[in-house]
């Protein structure tokens, strides 16, 4: 056998699968991967800089190698996103090779969504065959949520698809017994880790609890396994964070977000426990909720029920009965080890996601899908076998219930916003009636006619229960859209893309919000503030969580950096500086490391997508981060690093310049540079009216004016 023939053979069993493989099974595979790029990829370019906290960091590490390894906000190694670089390692790199842009940016983090279907397909599969597999890969393209953010910057789809990886290698090591696929599985659970910190480990104790009861091999085998793998989960988890902290702090960037430029703050903290206990962790914080209030029923509420929880109804009746119809197999059972993984992902998640009170946004659910989609595949197959054979006849009522309770369910979800897809839940209640009629008429039949009929019901029982969740995750990719901070599937609101309309204006109820939930003063559920306060920005905090930033300057034309030429906020939310002032400060660089300093990410990330030269952010992500003193700002100046800085906006901690919340020194910085330093007038520069550009002078422009107040901005000049 040649090789030329050797390598066509392979490719022929890629494209039509295993020679005990069903005719149609791969091809499916094939439609469910190509239906999940085009909802991921397609019109992505539209789609701008995203999150432009995160971009701005893509961008700056595809120029420097020191800024990419720590995940720098800028260039200049200043400081740190508030997450680890995994997930920016990856867009960072592509931009490296093919020029910072929209696509090579977006691309390789839409490619992860489509894998992580692909894997969920491989996994369910080895568990419980070809039809649980394809029904779990639909399940996993069509949830809206992920749709929504594999569109987007954010970290997410990089942590799931390697959460996803370690359920696979989960599943082999307790098929095969051997040791090496499950250290595999902790390497992966150790890189997810090093994306979004300890979300990765949310589903790690379904994990290890499945392969401690069901994996082929002795229970001292067992164990011991579990220690070696438990071993290497700390090194690929720890090894970053140990680098790091190796690193002198005056040689590295400041950790974003941490209390004492030390990762392990975020890790317990920002990060961590703070997302679960809110204000109550052992750091105080959490940032701010916009998934509605902790409790049972969060999952279904009116932001977070059309972006996840269409089949968690069917998942959790599937996954008890499914137990059940197990119980009584070998402790190896496949079938019943895939159900302990995936849906005890499922719940963990659940009761995680649930009642946790700190910093939440909706993307967060995507880490439910694969899960879900699992359980759905799996589950789904072993109730369609019961009620087949009748055995054990209760079983017989099973299928038709959770069929008629999610279908139920997806209808409360449709009409919601009925005017989205008007009409789409008489569709779904029509299919679903006859998906539940076809299966019970189908037991009193003979056999040709039970055949007919059960498949009829099965099909029209899948396109019920999926066409809502299509319906929502086919609108980013038909609108061409994301809405950077805060993406979400379904008819778009605005999103978090703007905090409200003007220059560095907060009017305007917060994006994000769905399906009328924008009741009271524009919060879900009767108007209350996101948790931390005031109008839901916390003073001083602004949206401190994992650079879910709001970004204000636009998405940007593609192939643009930065969307704010003009009519920017500066120091706001809205991050866009004028652009008058931008041209200004690169004519008047003179050599040093930054272009400007300013309080917020927000503002910094702007400049550097704008301009493409490091900024400083002095507060990080929030605007009260520690990371500037009087002391490091004067060094900085006297080695000719830095010239300018730009105070005001409103929004800063600190009294503008960081520091306000987490000890640090931003109102005595503020008070030197207003001393110490000479103001610029805007006339300087060329902008127009301080309202239409977002800077104002409301003091001297000579040294010692006073800082403009409230949101007025005013640049100045030090060294």
């Amino acid at each position: 056998m040649t090789l030329a023939t050797s390598t066509g053979e392979r490719a022929l069993r890629a494209l039509r699968g295993g020679p005990h493989d069903p005719r149609w099974a791969r091809p499916a595979l094939w439609a469910v991967l190509a239906l999940a790029a085009v909802l991921y990829c397609w019109n992505l370019s539209g789609s701008g800089n995203a999150n432009e906290y995160y971009a701005a960091a893509v961008l700056s590490g595809s120029r420097s190698w020191s800024a990419m390894f720590f995940g720098s906000l800028d260039a200049g190694n200043f400081i740190t996103v508030d997450k680890p670089p995994v997930a920016l390692w990856l867009m960072s790199a592509s931009c490296r090779i093919f020029g910072f842009g929209t696509l090579p940016m977006l691309l390789p983090v839409a490619l992860c969504g489509v894998a992580t279907v692909g894997v969920v397909h491989s996994a369910v599969r080895r568990s419980f065959g070809h039809r649980a597999a394809t029904a779990a890969a639909l399940v996993a393209a069509l949830t809206p949520i992920s749709a929504a953010i594999n569109r987007d910057n954010n970290p997410d789809p990089v942590l799931v698809l390697l959460m996803a990886l370690g359920a696979w290698f989960c599943l082999e090591a307790i098929r095969t017994g051997r040791l090496l696929p499950l250290v595999w599985s902790a390497t992966a659970t150790g890189l997810a880790f090093n994306t979004k910190m300890l979300q990765g480990y949310v589903a790690l104790p379904a994990l290890v609890l499945a392969y401690a009861y069901a994996a082929r091999v002795p229970l001292g085998r067992r164990l011991r396994n579990l220690a070696l793998a438990g071993a290497a989960l700390v090194v690929a988890s720890g090894w970053w964070m140990a680098i790091v902290a190796l690193v002198p702090a005056g040689s590295r960037p400041f950790i974003g977000s941490s209390s004492d430029n030390t990762v392990w703050d975020l890790v317990i903290g920002y990060n961590g426990l703070g997302r679960v206990l809110g204000s109550d962790s052992p750091t105080g914080m959490g940032g701010a909720n916009f998934g509605g209030d902790p409790g049972l029923l969060r999952m279904g509420n009116d932001i977070l029920g059309t972006q996840i929880s269409w089949l968690i109804p069917f998942a959790l009746i599937a996954l008890v009965a499914g137990l059940v119809l197990r119980g009584r197999l070998p402790r190896t059972d496949g079938p019943r080890a895939g159900l302990l993984v995936w849906g005890g992902w499922t719940v963990v998640h659940l009761v995680v996601f649930s009642f946790g009170s700190g910093g939440f946004h909706p993307y967060y659910t995507t880490a439910l899908a694969p899960g879900i989609a699992g359980t759905v595949g799996g589950g789904g197959v072993l109730l369609l076998q019961a009620f087949r054979t009748g055995q054990p006849r209760w079983s017989l009522a099973v299928l038709p219930l959770a069929v008629g309770v999610s279908a139920l369910w997806a209808v409360v979800l449709l009409r919601r916003n009925d005017s989205f897809r008007a009409g789409l839940w008489v569709l779904v209640a029509v299919l679903a009636a006859g998906a539940v009629a076809a299966l019970l008429v189908s037991r009193t039949g003979g056999a040709a006619l039970h055949r007919r009929l059960y498949g009829v019901g099965a099909g029209a029982a899948l396109v019920a229960l999926l066409a809502g969740p299509a319906a929502y995750a086919a609108a980013p990719m038909a609108a061409g859209r994301t809405e950077g901070g805060n993406p979400t599937a379904g008819p778009s609101t605005g999103g978090m893309g703007g905090m409200g309309g003007g220059a560095g204006g907060r009017g305007g109820a917060f994006g994000g919000m769905r399906d009328g939930e924008r009741t009271g003063a524009g919060f879900p559920g009767g108007g209350e503030a996101p948790a931390g306060g005031g109008q839901g920005m916390p003073a001083g905090e602004g949206f401190p969580d994992g650079g879910e930033t709001p970004s204000g300057a636009g998405d940007g034309a593609a192939g643009r950096p930065g969307g704010g030429a003009g009519g920017g906020t500066g120091g706001g939310m809205g991050g866009g500086v004028d652009s008058a002032m931008l041209a200004y400060l690169q004519q008047h660089q003179d050599g040093a490391t930054w272009l400007v300093a300013t309080s917020r990410a927000s503002t910094a990330a702007s400049v550097i997508l704008q301009t493409g030269k490091p900024a400083i952010a002095t507060g990080g992500f929030s605007g009260s981060d520690p990371a500037m003193t009087v002391d490091s700002f004067t060094a900085l100046v006297k080695a000719g690093k830095l010239h300018y800085i730009l105070l005001g906006g409103g929004m800063g901690g600190g009294g503008g310049m960081g520091g306000g919340s987490a000890g640090g020194d931003g109102a005595s910085l503020q008070s030197y540079v207003t001393a110490g330093c000479t103001a610029v007038p805007a006339s300087e520069y060329g902008s127009g009216t301080a309202a239409a550009s977002g800077t104002a002078t409301t003091g001297s422009t000579a040294s010692g004016s006073t800082a403009a107040a409230g949101s007025a901005e005013q640049l100045y000049r030090c060294g």
